[in-house]
């Protein structure tokens, strides 16, 4: 195929040359009626090519099948038979790839290390999970991808399930081994959905972590804002095979995503594979290089650990590891990785890709290079110079052992979520059914589902986290001093 084309891009240039007239939405008219202090913000080329997808960018039956070429030149791209592009990001994508293999009451294979939109999914669709238990890093306590093993394990226990679902590469760069359960998966006639949200990149450089669609997946979804250079919430997902019916797959897209998608998100994800295809693997190369350069650099500051694939990979561990999300152990000063993170915000407007209880995250791409590095690299080295001012400013995180994290699943999520529930205090949470995600965000990985009966170590952590800087925003009372709790009958 002709990847010079971009057809999004390139009827957005044809709506202007000819000087289309709208009279349809949106109501800012290109611009026109648009406050000035927000164009002046924002800029008048975002409100000018703001413009209807169809009766705009199209004609009123879509006849110039402009998204339907972008989504074929995607999937030639990224090796893929179908290509669906998304407006409402990868939460919406997973979630249509999970209501295309498994209904209401019907059993799925989810890693239990799932995003909280695999939750949303679960909650919506009443489908209910057979959790496969992610590896655990006792050492590090952090939860890589499961591994093979476990899927075939719960194949055998649940022969009924419909197919399973696995998240990789995490946030934190760590990965699945893709081939091998798709092959568990195959083996039982089943399809695997791979939540690929971090993964966008990986098709177009052989010396990141194998690609979803060439370990042989059925579904990936992936989000073409996180790694690679589409505009929020750009997203696409992916088919290949027989086990997932594509027709399923767009019917189940239509009745979750918006009847006014965004044009700009459009152009986005096709502006990008253009530049993928044509410079991808450079533009890669020199990312992987630039990583290489600042993990070392990282490293040789006191204090600050590097994880990289001595510490992710192996036996027990992660499959494979992306090196392009830097994370940063920093247990040895301390400090919690909150703490350490607003740090850097407040003194150096640096904005870091996650924290936790003990490490922060800075997430590169091809779009960096030695200025935006250099400038992390020094705030850095000047945080290493002021940690004697955080020690002592936030209180200890009480993390579990894993055998303390994993809780009964007891009802529904969507029965829990949906059903008589009440606020109760956090004193008298422990010991009944959850009906909400409690969630330490981000990475967005919740502790507690709907339907989970909550213990008092897990609650413990949570709260101690809160105390610390954790996040939880899904949570009605983001204090945790209350919980939302499902009345059982």
């Amino acid at each position: 195929m002709d990847h010079s084309e971009a057809p999004v891009l390139d009827a957005l240039a044809a709506y202007h040359r000819e000087e289309q007239l709208p009279f349809t939405p949106p109501g800012h008219k290109q611009g026109r009626g648009a406050d000035p202090r927000a164009r002046r913000v924002l800029g008048d080329a975002v409100f000018r090519s703001d413009v209807l997808a169809i009766s705009g960018l199209d004609d009123r039956e879509s006849g110039d099948k402009v998204l339907e070429r972008a989504q074929e030149l995607m999937a030639d791209a990224v090796r893929a038979e179908q290509a669906f592009f998304s407006t409402c990001g990868s939460s919406l994508s997973v979630k249509s790839a999970m209501l295309s293999v498994a209904g209401p009451g019907e059993k799925l294979l989810v890693g239990r290390d799932a995003h909280k939109s695999v939750v949303s999914g679960l909650i919506l669709s009443g489908v209910r999970p057979i959790w496969v238990e992610p590896q655990w890093d006792p050492e590090r306590r952090l939860a890589h991808p499961p591994a093979p093993e476990a899927f075939a394990a719960r194949f055998r226990e649940h022969p009924d399930a419909r197919g399973a679902l696995v998240t990789s590469p995490t946030p934190y760069g760590t990965c699945a081994d893709l081939a091998a359960i798709t092959a568990v998966c195959h083996g039982q006639g089943k399809p695997l959905i791979v939540d690929e949200a971090w993964g966008a990149h990986l098709p177009f450089h052989d010396d990141l972590p194998t690609w979803a669609m060439d370990a042989g997946a059925d579904v990936c979804v992936t989000s073409v804002h996180k790694m690679g250079a589409g505009l929020e919430q750009g997203s696409v997902f992916h088919q290949q095979g027989d086990l997932v019916d594509p027709a399923v797959l767009k019917a189940r897209e239509d009745l979750l995503g918006t009847t006014s998608p965004s044009v700009l998100i459009y152009a986005g994800l096709d502006a990008w594979r253009r530049q993928m295809v044509e410079h991808g693997h450079a533009l890669l190369r020199d990312a992987l290089d630039l990583a290489s350069d600042v993990r070392e650099r990282v490293a040789a500051i006191d204090g600050f650990e590097v994880q990289g694939r001595e510490e992710f990979t192996g036996p027990n561990l992660s499959h494979d590891l992306d090196p392009l999300p830097l994370v940063i152990d920093i247990t040895g000063l301390g400090v919690t990785g909150y703490r350490a993170a607003d740090w850097l915000r407040e003194h150096h407007r640096v904005n870091l890709h996650l924290a936790d209880h003990r490490r922060i995250s800075a997430q590169l791409t091809f779009a960096d290079d030695k200025e935006t590095t250099d400038r992390l690299l020094a705030a850095l080295h000047d945080l290493r110079a002021h940690i004697d001012d955080l020690r002592g400013s936030s209180p200890t995180v009480r993390v579990p052992p894993p055998e303390e994290l994993r809780l009964e699943l007891v009802a529904l999520p969507r029965d829990a979520f949906f059903g008589p529930a009440e606020q109760v205090p956090a004193s008298e949470a422990a010991g009944r059914v959850c009906a909400e995600m409690l969630t330490p965000y981000p990475p967005g990985i919740p502790a507690v589902l709907p339907g989970e009966r909550i213990t008092p170590p897990v609650l413990d952590y949570l709260r101690s986290g809160v105390a610390a800087g954790m996040v939880i925003p899904d949570a009605a009372d983001g204090t945790l001093d209350s919980v939302r709790v499902f009345v059982e009958k």
